[in-house]
């Protein structure tokens, strides 16, 4: 009986054990993909100041409230805007920012083979 007693503890500590790890990476991908807006160039994850931390206490405490990783993206962008995130979703607002490479790329590849032409004849 007591193995049994063992056996049922060490589960539940598992589980839970498995849980905080699961939490804990989505926490970590999370942070990693939103921008910290103090400091230059960095995510929160990787950055230390106040913002950041209190940024990633915001983040744990929505995780620990059972929100999925799309509502606290969604909690956020409402509060900060898309540009606390460094893959914003594509939306009405975000077409400029996902085309303008393309055409930049076609605009150059169009010069480019512009200038071959004449430079042929």
């Amino acid at each position: 009986m007591k193995i049994h007693k063992f056996i049922f503890l060490f589960l539940i500590l598992f589980s839970f054990n498995s849980l905080n790890a699961s939490e804990d990476e989505l926490k970590k991908n999370i942070t990693k993909n939103l921008r910290c807006l103090v400091c230059q160039g960095q995510s929160v994850y990787d950055s230390d100041s106040e913002f950041a931390v209190s940024l990633k206490l915001v983040v744990e405490n929505k995780i620990q409230q059972g929100l999925t990783e799309d509502q606290i993206y969604k909690f956020l962008t409402d509060k900060y805007g898309d540009w606390i995130l460094y893959d914003p979703k594509f939306n009405k607002n975000t077409y400029l920012l996902w085309f303008l490479p393309l055409l930049i790329l076609f605009l150059g590849g169009a010069i480019i083979a512009k200038k071959l032409i004449k430079f042929k004849k």
